[in-house]
């Protein structure tokens, strides 16, 4: 199969809307991520999308709507609480899980009776999503536990030869997945910290929980992003705190005197402390949104320059950067950061 790039036009979304109705999948831009779409009312396309992705069987699938999609055909029930944040913030980079029954293929949710919904802004999307008039479910297209893609370079890499059509909508300014939100209880739970932050969600409604935690034995994933091992770059990773900057670049020493390819990832503070020391740096950014978008490009590059990256957490904590932490933790082996953190 020949794997093609094409810039978002009428005639690439006729193109797009084929495979699609066909029960192909088609790898779409979003503000976040680049996500590999098919039909949510197809089985057999929903099923392709696990099998490309390599993705567990067990891992549910967001479905991606325009905006003036009649959300009632998919969900049963939208609490008020959910429709403020609806208002709020979508379209964008916020995903919700409500109460769903047999409205879409079942492997969507993968046995559960909710569905995740999202409205992404990216205007290529949304073009896209209004050409084939239906929900699409669309994890992010890169291999199962690989590094999320931010440009469509990234989605061929992973995936030429195994899907027909790349939409290529430019780099993605969001940089990590959406904010997942469980809206099915008394009040919005984040199941996947993201771009909309908890305290921008309370906000608006007053009152946001958290499962931040990896599953127990035996708990069903309500959302993508739940799973322990996720985002991972193809090299020895070793990830510090930034309270342990002395501890990494000892590390980096060690890691030298026996690896030829060795390189560092951190913030902007830390480059010049790292580069004295003799370290390639990968320069993450100066604040939040500049690591958030960077964060898996950078990534994959690391694939391409070494064979061993030391990462230094951001030392700020809270708002955007939980979800850049919550990646960051999934994605490398933690060398000074208890497992119960991530």
């Amino acid at each position: 199969m020949e794997t093609k790039i094409k810039a978002i036009t009428s005639n690439s979304l006729d193109e797009a809307k084929n495979i699609i109705v066909n029960g192909g999948v088609v790898a779409i831009p979003t503000e976040t991520v680049y996500g590999l779409g098919g039909n949510a009312f197809d089985d057999d396309a929903v099923k392709r999308i696990f099998e490309v992705k390599g993705r567990p069987n067990d891992n549910p699938l967001i479905a991606h709507v325009h905006t003036d999609y009649d959300l009632l055909k998919i969900v049963d029930y939208i609490p008020p609480y959910a429709e403020k944040l609806r208002k709020a913030f979508l379209p964008g980079p916020l995903t919700l899980v409500y109460p769903s029954k047999g409205k879409v293929s079942p492997f969507v949710s993968c046995g559960l009776d909710t569905l995740a919904v999202r409205v992404p802004s990216h205007e290529g999307a949304q073009a896209f999503l209004r050409a084939v008039g239906i929900p699409i479910v669309a994890p992010s297209a890169n291999l199962s536990r690989h590094v999320s893609p931010t440009s469509a370079k990234h989605v061929f890499d992973d995936f030429e030869g195994k899907i027909p059509l790349i939409l290529d909508g430019g780099n993605c300014e969001g940089g990590i997945e959406s904010t997942v939100c469980d809206c099915t209880g008394e009040y919005p739970v984040i199941l996947r910290p993201g771009l909309i932050t908890k305290e921008m969600i309370e906000k608006v409604v007053g009152r946001c929980g958290e499962h931040l935690p990896d599953l127990k034995k035996g708990e069903k994933a309500k959302s993508p992003g739940m799973m322990y091992k996720h985002y991972s770059p193809r090299c020895k990773t070793l990830l510090f705190s930034a309270e342990n900057v002395e501890n990494a670049i000892l590390r980096y020493h060690a890691e030298s005197q026996e690896n030829q390819g060795v390189a560092v990832l951190c913030e902007e503070k830390w480059i010049s402390v790292f580069e004295k020391a003799g370290a390639k740096c990968l320069n993450l950014g100066k604040n939040q949104a500049e690591m958030a978008m960077r964060l898996y490009g950078l990534l994959r590059e690391a694939e391409t320059v070494c064979k061993v990256l030391i990462v230094v957490e951001p030392t700020e904590k809270s708002g955007i950067m939980v979800g850049v932490l919550n990646r960051l933790q999934k994605a490398c082996a933690s060398e000074d950061i208890p497992h119960e953190k991530i």
